[in-house]
């Protein structure tokens, strides 16, 4: 029987980074297929090239044996690829059905066929009677709609067209077990009727319930196929990591220390009751795969997005934290891996960008450049930053630069609670050296370090001890000679180590 869909040694380069080297991928029709592999493993680019959202820089992509190429997700549609975007793509301001049928309309002549698609929309909602809650109609307006329900939605986009192969990316983590099964329910349908599914998923226990074989992806190479029945979740696990990673000899914190930092039973939209504490002189690492709550995590003790409930303790006191003001207040800096969304001041010099917060630090309204200037100049080259001058806009620099630029920043204000969130993102090896040097730098010098990477490498490396976050709860927490690879994975796909 010929495939419903393969892809042959596909590759992709984005500038100097190579994401794929040799992605290779197998769906028969009517399968349920898993892809797996840890995060930066390529997953995610192969299934948008089967998808036509990126170009590969080389490879054949198949379906139903014919060669394609897919000049843009449309070309995909029309050949019946869709594909669930993890990163949801829903409009908020549209109803439910504007936002199923947008771009795709159903039409009556001339014009879009309202009536037709708000009984087709009406119809694929009820996929979901009885689990998807009130309130979710083709006329609900989708910014009004709680994180499962959009989710929903978001799948009965990729329901509605009809599709031959679905690709669907963390399709399930907003849902509950109830939503789940249904979801599951509805595969295993449309499975019967000869439609492949492609299905990413940290969930180990979703994967072998569901799918009918598994494709395994690690540093841009698919390294495994396998059918589901005649492996193990130990075989998936190692070929996802590779040979076990052991973090070095770790210093024992918790050992007749008080903790500088207590989280207890924190939730907002991300995370569901999250506690832990951390010590002076620490590098807590944070690792599971990306948005599992981590990042969540630290823009709550930031303030950027508050916890909804829950209480922080910090240097033995209570602190309410409702804004990242009262977060700089109590000596927490944050440090955010996306730099020109979340740290960059675009278009205002070097010295505006590191001294904005000293200036919230100590309320300051004026500022004398002159006095300033040897301070900040210090701070800033004692990360070893590379610019011409203080003078110079922000955008002149590299990335690795920039991101230096954003923790002198807030080294000026001699943080005792630093926040790291991915920062290594995007910047080179040196850049890279230099940062870790510093996080070892400011945690001996007393300071309590909270550090997520998408790497694990980086955190088995670089931390003292570890949470592992799945589904905004801590699966796992490793130190010591528990600090591998192999546990982490294991945590981040529904073991507990």
């Amino acid at each position: 029987m010929t495939n419903a869909l393969e892809a042959v040694g596909i590759t992709k380069t984005f500038g100097a980074v190579r994401a794929l080297t040799d992605g290779r991928l197998t769906v028969a029709r009517g399968e349920i297929h898993a892809l797996l592999g840890a995060n930066g493993c390529g997953k995610s680019t192969l299934c948008k090239i089967v998808a036509g959202a990126v170009a590969p820089t080389g490879g054949t992509v198949r379906m139903a044996g014919a060669d394609v190429r897919f000049r843009s997700p449309r070309d995909a549609e029309r050949a019946g690829v869709a594909l669930f975007y993890q990163e949801l793509s829903l409009i908020p301001q549209l109803s439910v059905c504007e936002n199923i049928f947008l771009g795709r309309e159903l039409k009556n002549g001339p014009f879009a066929d309202r009536k037709a698609m708000k009984h087709r929309a009406n119809d694929l909602i009820a996929l979901f009677d009885g689990v998807c809650g009130t309130g979710l109609n083709a006329d609900a307006v989708v910014g009004d709609l709680p994180p499962d329900q959009r989710q929903i939605v978001e799948i009965l986009k990729v329901f509605a067209q009809d599709a031959k192969v679905m690709i669907m990316d963390e399709a399930t983590a907003a849902l509950d077990g109830r939503q789940s099964q249904r979801f599951f329910e509805i595969l295993k349908a449309k499975k019967a009727e000869g439609v492949s599914t492609i299905m990413i998923s940290h969930r180990l226990d979703e994967v072998f319930a569901v799918c009918d074989r598994i494709t395994v992806m690690r540093n841009g190479v698919t390294i495994t196929e396998m059918d589901t029945a005649s492996t193990t979740r130990e075989t998936v696990v190692h070929d996802m990591v590779g040979d076990v990673r052991a973090a070095a000899e770790k210093v024992d914190f918790i050992a007749g220390r008080a903790p500088s930092l207590t989280v207890e039973n924190a939730f907002s939209a991300s995370i569901r009751g999250v506690s832990l504490v951390a010590y002076p002189g620490e590098i807590l690492g944070l690792a599971g795969l990306q948005g599992q709550g981590q990042s969540a995590l630290l823009k709550g003790l930031f303030g950027s997005d508050p916890f909804t409930a829950g209480s922080i303790g910090f240097a033995n006191g209570a602190v309410q934290i409702r804004r990242p003001s009262d977060a700089v207040m109590n000596g927490f800096a944050y440090v955010s891996g996306d730099r020109g969304r979340d740290s960059a001041f675009q278009g205002r010099s070097i010295f505006e960008n590191i001294v904005a917060a000293l200036m919230v630090q100590k309320r300051l309204k004026i500022i004398w450049p002159s006095q300033l200037k040897p301070q900040v100049n210090k701070v800033a080259e004692d990360l070893k930053t590379k610019f011409a001058g203080l003078d110079m806009p922000i955008g002149t620099l590299s990335g690795g630069n920039q991101q230096k630029i954003f923790i002198a920043r807030w080294l000026a204000t001699a943080p005792k609670l630093l926040l790291l969130d991915d920062p290594t993102k995007g910047i080179d090896l040196g850049a890279k050296a230099d940062l870790f040097a510093l996080m070892r730098q400011q945690a001996d010098a007393g300071a309590t370090i909270i550090f997520y990477s998408s790497e694990d490498s980086e955190i088995i490396d670089y931390a003292d001890r570890v949470l592992v976050f799945n589904g905004g709860r801590i699966s796992a927490e490793l130190k010591g000679t528990d600090m591998t690879s192999v546990n982490i994975t294991r945590a981040a796909y529904g073991d507990a180590a």
